[in-house]
């Protein structure tokens, strides 16, 4: 993750490699320098209890990685089905380019920007669920 800026609102809550750190009562910056480290905004995570739908599932599947509940290899060719299955689904172009991003982050190992780019697609999902329900 080398050269990644986390911006931190006050008393906002971030896993990195398996620890949580509560930033103080000011914004704050957080360099993050060491590559591959793993990262998780603690307000972007996803309960288990809401994989609930595709996008959702797939997201969490990197979310694990992230949180150090699952080994990258483990969860590189579930990550990689995911979004082929997505991409059968979401034919927009912008949905396809995230899921292009996506993808490739993960054969590259880099499970925070592929987690970024796939949430990326959780209001496009939410707007097609909305429809489908009328």
């Amino acid at each position: 993750m080398s050269g990644l800026v986390l911006k931190l609102s006050p008393k906002e809550r971030v896993l990195i490699n398996g620890a949580v750190i509560e930033n103080g009562d000011r914004r704050s910056r957080l360099s993050i320098v060491t590559p591959n480290a793993n990262i998780l905004r603690l307000r972007d995570a996803i309960h288990p209890d809401e994989v609930n739908t595709p996008v959702r599932r797939v997201c969490y599947i990197a979310q694990l990685v992230l949180s150090g509940d699952t080994a990258p290899e483990d969860a590189k060719m579930p990550l990689l089905r995911g979004i082929e299955q997505l991409s059968q689904v979401l034919t927009d172009m912008d949905s396809r380019n995230l899921l292009n991003d996506a993808s490739n982050w993960v054969l590259e190992a880099q499970y925070y920007q592929a987690l970024k780019s796939l949430r990326g697609l959780l209001p496009r999902e939410e707007r097609l669920l909305a429809g489908r329900e009328q």
